[in-house]
C-alpha cells in the first residue's frame, strides 16, 4: 500500500507546533531530519522521551493515506496555525517496499561487544554469530536498529554486564532493541517506556518475534510503574536527560547501574555534573561524535 509523504522544512523552535498540527490532521507518522542533511536522506535518531531537535532547522517527513488531498491538507495546516511557513512543502508518493528496501540496503548483521548480534529477521545469521546472542528486528520504520552510535554504545554496555536474573528498564525504548538485547543476554524481565504509541507497538512486536514477549512490558510515561531497577538505560537526547534526571535517578535501585546516551560530544560535562548528586563512578565513553555516560547509584542516602 503506497503512502503520501509530506516534506516540510521549519525552524527547530516551530517543530513541536507543526508536528502537533500534522498529527491532528491525520499523519500516520512524523519523522525528523536535520534540514541540512535532508537531501542526503541520512538516517534519523529513534524517538526518545521528551526529546527535542538538535538542529537549528528541521525537515519533517509526515506520512498520510495515499488518497489524502494535498491542497486541502495545506489549507488545513494554514488554518490550524497561520504562523506556519508552508513555502517548502513538497509531496511524493512512497511505496511500502521503498521503506523496506532503503532500510535493507544500509543494514547488515551487526556485532556489539563480545556476544551480541543484531540481525534483520529475514536474513541468515553469519557463521561467526553461531552460538552468540541474536536479536532480530523487523525491517522498516523500526525506531532504532543499532546503526546509530548512540544505540551501539548502549548495546556494548549491556553486552558487558552480567544480566542474569535482572530486571532492566529501557527508558525511551523506541524499537525495544535495548530491552530485547538485555533479555537475550539473560535478564529475567524488561520494562520499556516511550511517549510514542507506535514505538510501544514496535517494541511489543519485536519482543514477540524474538520469543521474549512474555518478559517485556511496555508503558507510556503516564502509566509506567514507579519502581526501581538494578539496570537502567536511557538512549534519548541530552536535553531530555537533563530534564528527566530526577526521574531517571529515582528509577535506579541503590547500587544499581545506569547508561545514558544520545549525547553529543561536548554535552557530557554538564550531564556529568547534573547526575553527580545521585551517582558515583560516572564515566563518559565516546563513539564518533556521540557519548555515553555510565554510573552507579549511590547507597549513602544521596539526593533522591
Amino acid at each position: 500500500m503506497p503512502w503520501l509523504e509530506l516534506s516540510l522544512r521549519c525552524r527547530a523552535a516551530d517543530e513541536a507546533r507543526l508536528e502537533t498540527a500534522l498529527e491532528d490532521l491525520g499523519a500516520l507518522s512524523v519523522s525528523l531530519m536535520d534540514a541540512a542533511d535532508a537531501e542526503n536522506e541520512q538516517a534519523i535518531l529513534e524517538p526518545g522521551v521528551g526529546e527535542t531537535p538538535l538542529w537549528p532547522d528541521v525537515t519533517l517527513l509526515a506520512l498520510f493515506a495515499e488518497d489524502t488531498n494535498e491542497h486541502l491538507l495545506l489549507h488545513a495546516l494554514e488554518a490550524y496555525d497561520d504562523k506556519l511557513d508552508l513555502s517548502t512543502a513538497q509531496f511524493r508518493v512512497v511505496a511500502d517496499q521503498d521503506w523496506e528496501r532503503a532500510w535493507m540496503d544500509q543494514y547488515a548483521p551487526m556485532h556489539f561487544g563480545t556476544r551480541t548480534w543484531i540481525i534483520p529477521w529475514n536474513m541468515d545469521a553469519p557463521p561467526e554469530a553461531e552460538g552468540a546472542v541474536i536479536v532480530r528486528l523487523d525491517p522498516g520504520l523500526a525506531f532504532g536498529s543499532g546503526t546509530h552510535p548512540t544505540t551501539a554504545l548502549c548495546l556494548q554496555w549491556l553486552d558487558g554486564l552480567d544480566l542474569r536474573g535482572q530486571t532492566v528498564l529501557d527508558f525511551g525504548c523506541g524499537s525495544g532493541i535495548l530491552a530485547l538485547a538485555a533479555l537475550k543476554l539473560g535478564a529475567a524481565r524488561a520494562v520499556g517506556v516511550d511517549t510514542d504509541p507506535q514505538a510501544l507497538a514496535a517494541s511489543h512486536d519485536n519482543a514477540e518475534r524474538n520469543g521474549v514477549g512474555a518478559q517485556l512490558a511496555v508503558f507510556g510515561p503516564e502509566d509506567e510503574p514507579r519502581a526501581t531497577y538494578p539496570v537502567v538505560v536511557a538512549n534519548i537526547l541530552a536535553s531530555a536527560l537533563d530534564a528527566l534526571a530526577e526521574t531517571l535517578a529515582a528509577r535506579v535501585a541503590p547500587g544499581g547501574v545506569i547508561a545514558l546516551s544520545g549525547i553529543l560530544h561536548g554535552q557530557e560535562d554538564a550531564l556529568l555534573v547534573r547526575f553527580a548528586p545521585w551517582f558515583e563512578s560516572l564515566e563518559a565513553t565516546q563513539l564518533d561524535d556521540w557519548m555515553r555516560i555510565t554510573g552507579v547509584r549511590k547507597t549513602d542516602g544521596a539526593k533522591a
